[in-house]
């Protein structure tokens, strides 16, 4: 369907959803990112109906292509929605369309939050060392409030419960993955054993966004305007999410900025810990940030499998995968790096 037939389809869905007597386009368009979905923003003008005035949307959509851990939208949705009644900070859910014949595949539709993602802007001048630090502190916060939501709940039972430790688990999946790869990755093998090797116990499980790094959240104003990108979504240990934020490769450069080229652990440590009672471990944060560069590698690894195989012709996925050999060297240096740390405390 052409864009224009897609930006059709959606104002008449909205307008049956709202209830509006007469709804009028105002902008529409793709937005950047979105290598394993597809989002569009919709303005739109509605008369009468649950929504009168302005309403600034995003619709977010599935990509050519999947990556086999992405949930589906309409469990996506139902992430959200979860997200939103815990009080993070979230892109208000709307609608969820599971109806093929609306735009030919399934949506979902939340309200549109101001601010930026663009990692490369936020670690790049555009804030203020304040403004690092409270950016910091509210990552912090959204994390321990997320990490609210535990199993079991009735809304959610279509993510697995671990049965054994998270990380193992992790482990085993990214093991199944690279074996899908035909070519040889021994790096990334190697950083598998180390981590089979120094797994920390099975914990405490809560609900772990997944993605929770710089350019998965607005911000406006020097402040979180919206964690975006819930597609990853798990049960897992919480400080899974701590380590993904400050794993090197979200820090755009930044590398003196240990969360996501923005702050420092000391600030974002002792922030959860008030807002969640829940002590870090700074080595278990270092273990998840080695979780993080494996998982990344074997992200970018399927990434260009799904240009190479032609599923999805794309510049973007090429060079991705072009990127796997600078993973694989911050892997070797940071698990050097734990292992000296240990030694010398040993």
């Amino acid at each position: 369907m052409s864009d224009e037939g897609v930006c059709e389809a959606l104002r008449h869905y909205v307008q049956r959803q709202t209830g509006a007597s007469q709804v009028s386009v105002r902008a529409f368009s793709t937005l950047s990112g979105g290598a394993i979905q597809n989002n569009y923003a919709l303005a739109l003008e509605c008369a009468g109906g649950e929504y009168p005035g302005l309403l600034d949307l995003v619709v977010r959509s599935d990509a050519v292509s999947q990556v086999d851990a992405s949930l589906s939208r309409e469990q996506e949705f139902c992430v959200l929605q979860c997200a939103w009644q815990a009080g993070v900070t979230v892109p208000e859910p709307l609608w969820l369309c599971t109806d093929l014949s609306v735009i030919g595949v399934p949506f979902c539709v939340m309200r549109r939050v101001e601010g930026t993602a663009s990692g490369r802007q936020l670690v790049r001048g555009m804030l203020s060392d304040e403004q690092a630090r409270v950016l910091t502190r509210q990552l912090a916060h959204e994390l321990a409030r997320l990490h609210t939501v535990r199993p079991p709940n009735e809304r959610l039972t279509f993510l697995p419960v671990p049965v054994t430790a998270p990380a193992l688990q992790r482990v085993s999946d990214y093991r199944t993955a690279l074996d899908r790869i035909a070519e040889p990755h021994p790096v990334i093998e190697w950083a598998l054993n180390w981590l089979e090797d120094n797994a920390p116990a099975r914990g405490e499980l809560v609900l772990c966004h997944g993605d929770f790094r710089t350019g998965n959240y607005m911000v406006d104003n020097g402040r979180l305007s919206g964690v975006l990108d819930w597609e990853f979504a798990s049960w897992s240990d919480p400080m899974e999410d701590i380590g993904w934020l400050c794993t090197k490769s979200w820090r755009f450069g930044r590398t003196d900025r240990e969360v996501g080229g923005v702050g420092h652990k000391d600030d974002l440590f002792p922030a959860y810990t008030h807002a969640s009672g829940r002590e870090v471990s700074a080595r278990q944060v270092l273990y998840w940030e080695a979780m993080g560069l494996t998982r990344w590698a074997v992200i970018a690894l399927q990434q260009a499998q799904r240009h190479i195989s032609g599923e999805e012709s794309s510049l973007e996925l090429a060079l991705t995968g072009r990127m796997v050999p600078e993973m694989e060297y911050d892997l070797l240096r940071h698990i050097g790096a734990i292992e000296d740390s240990d030694n010398v405390q040993s």
